[in-house]
Formats: C-alpha cells, sequence, structure tokens
C-alpha cells in the first residue's frame, strides 16, 4: 500500500507544480503560498476529524511537538522559496532543483538519523544529482 501511496503522492506533486505555475502568474508568490497553505491546512484538519484523530492531541510528547513545529517552519520556507522560484523561473528547470531534497534527505539522513548507506543509494545519489544538473543546464 505505501508504494501506491508514494506514487500517488508524486503525480499530486506534479499537480501541483503544473496548477501552481498557471495560477500564479500575475499573483504574489507570498500570497500564492499562503492560499496553498491555508487549503492544504483545511484539508489536514478535515482528515483529523474524519478520521477522529483529534483525541491523540494530548498524548503528544514534547520532542515530538518541537520537531514538528520545526518541520513545518521547514515546510513554509521551502514552499515559500519554491512559488518565487515557480514564478520567475520555468516550472521544468525549478522542479529538477528542487527534487534535490532527495540526495539531501539521504545526505542528512546518513549524517543525522545515522541510516546506511549502500552502493546502490550512493549510485542513486549520483545519477540524481548528475540528471539535475544535465536537467537545468
Amino acid at each position: 500500500m505505501w508504494l501506491v501511496l508514494a506514487l500517488l503522492s508524486s503525480v499530486f506533486a506534479a499537480l501541483t507544480t503544473i496548477l501552481a505555475k498557471v495560477g500564479i502568474e500575475g499573483v504574489n508568490s507570498n500570497l500564492a503560498t499562503a492560499i496553498r497553505t491555508a487549503v492544504v491546512l483545511f484539508m489536514s484538519w478535515g482528515m483529523v476529524f474524519l478520521t477522529n484523530a483529534q483525541q491523540g492531541l494530548g498524548q503528544i510528547n514534547r520532542k515530538s511537538w518541537l520537531f514538528l513545529i520545526l518541520s513545518g517552519l521547514a515546510t513554509g520556507a521551502s514552499w515559500l522559496c519554491y512559488y518565487k522560484a515557480l514564478q520567475m523561473g520555468e516550472a521544468s528547470r525549478v522542479v529538477p532543483i528542487d527534487k534535490l531534497s532527495v540526495v539531501i534527505t539521504m545526505i542528512m539522513a546518513f549524517v543525522f538519523l545515522h541510516e546506511q548507506f549502500t552502493v546502490k543509494s550512493i549510485i542513486g545519489c549520483i545519477l540524481i544529482g548528475t540528471g539535475t544538473l544535465l536537467m537545468v543546464l
């Protein structure tokens, strides 16, 4: 099931970029990000209440709160930068650079989470990095 959800996530991420590129024309990128974020916020809390997950709020510990808030701040910064880049550049050039996050995540997972690199993952990182360079040059 995780594979189906990951593939759907990829399709929705692609749609997000195409729809945003069309919608951002003539709109301040920060305002566009705020509108997008409001929609995401509404959908997220809708799912929380639909699945009755709100009861778990009181069970979240301080460490989880801290890291979820920091993650939210990182997401907000990413979206603000992404929308501004998308407004200024071509989607076909912005998206590959944005997806370097895969390589950066793998490096950070190795450094901070002590996850193991395999020969396959190192080759994958090199290919993603090289592919990104080829697409944006």
